[in-house]
C-alpha cells in the first residue's frame, strides 16, 4: 500500500548495494518479509470486510484485499525465480508479524480501517527505503507494487467521511493511531535488528553506522506518519 510520501524517505546507503551472497540473503529476507506482510494484509482485509457498514464498503475492502493477494503472488514468483522457497523465506517473519497483529486487534470497523491506513503505509515506507539503493530490477518490482491502485487514498477518503459523519470518532481514532504507530515502529526496528535487515546496504562502519541508519529511518517513518494523520485532521 502506498501513501504518496516515498520521495521524502532517506536513502539507507551511500554507495552501490553489495553484491554476492550477502546481497542475496538480504533480498531473500526483504521479499520474505514483504510477501508475508501482503498475505497477512489480504487475510485481514478479507476477514474485516464482513463488518463493513455498507455493501459498498465491503466491496471496496474486498477489492483492496485482491490487490494485496496479487502482490503476494508476484513476490512469491520472484522468490521462486531466485531459487528460494517462498514459504521458507516468509517463515522467519511469521511469529513477530502475527504477534504484532495479536497486539493490535481493532475494536470495530473504523479502528480496522485506521489500522490498514497506518500500518500498511509504514510498511510501504520501510520497504521503499530499503529498496531505494537496490539493483534496478528489484527496486522497480517493489515500486511497481504501488503503481496500480492507491489504497492509501481510498482509506483516507473513507476515514475522512467517517470522521465527518461522527466527530466523536476523532479522539478515539487519534489515540488508536498513536498506539499503532508505536507498535509498528517497534516492529520495524525489531525486524531491522534481528534480521540485520539493512546491514547489506550500509557501506562499512559496523554496528554504529547501522544503528544510526535505523534511527534516521525511524525518524522519517514518524514524520511521514504525522503527515498522514494531519490529512485526517488528527494529531499524531
Amino acid at each position: 500500500m502506498t501513501n504518496g510520501h516515498h520521495s521524502d524517505l532517506p536513502e539507507v546507503a551511500s554507495g552501490p548495494a553489495a553484491a554476492g551472497e550477502t546481497y542475496q540473503r538480504f533480498l531473500t529476507d526483504l521479499f520474505g518479509a514483504i510477501a508475508y506482510g501482503q498475505l497477512s494484509a489480504f487475510e485481514r482485509m478479507s476477514s474485516d470486510a464482513r463488518f463493513s457498514p455498507t455493501l459498498h464498503d465491503r466491496a471496496t475492502l474486498g477489492r483492496l484485499a485482491v490487490h494485496e493477494y496479487a502482490h503476494f503472488e508476484l513476490i512469491c514468483e520472484r522468490l521462486s525465480a531466485m531459487g528460494v522457497d517462498p514459504e521458507a523465506a516468509m517463515r522467519p517473519f511469521q511469529p513477530s508479524v502475527d504477534a504484532f497483529h495479536d497486539r493490535t486487534r481493532p475494536a470495530d470497523w473504523y479502528e480496522s480501517l485506521m489500522k490498514f491506513y497506518v500500518t500498511d503505509a509504514i510498511s510501504d515506507d520501510f520497504y521503499a527505503a530499503a529498496a531505494s539503493r537496490l539493483d534496478a530490477e528489484t527496486n522497480s518490482l517493489i515500486q511497481g507494487l504501488k503503481a496500480t491502485e492507491q489504497p492509501g487514498e481510498i482509506l483516507l477518503s473513507r476515514l475522512r467521511e467517517a470522521l465527518a459523519d461522527d466527530p466523536r470518532l476523532a479522539s478515539r481514532l487519534a489515540l488508536w493511531g498513536r498506539r499503532l504507530v508505536g507498535e509498528a515502529l517497534t516492529q520495524a526496528q525489531r525486524v531491522a535488528i534481528e534480521r540485520a535487515f539493512l546491514a547489506g546496504l550500509v557501506d562499512g562502519g559496523g554496528q554504529e553506522v547501522l544503528d544510526a541508519e535505523i534511527k534516521r529511518l525511524t525518524a522519517q517513518l514518524t514524520r511521514n506518519h504525522s503527515k498522514r494523520m494531519s490529512l485526517l485532521g488528527l494529531t499524531a
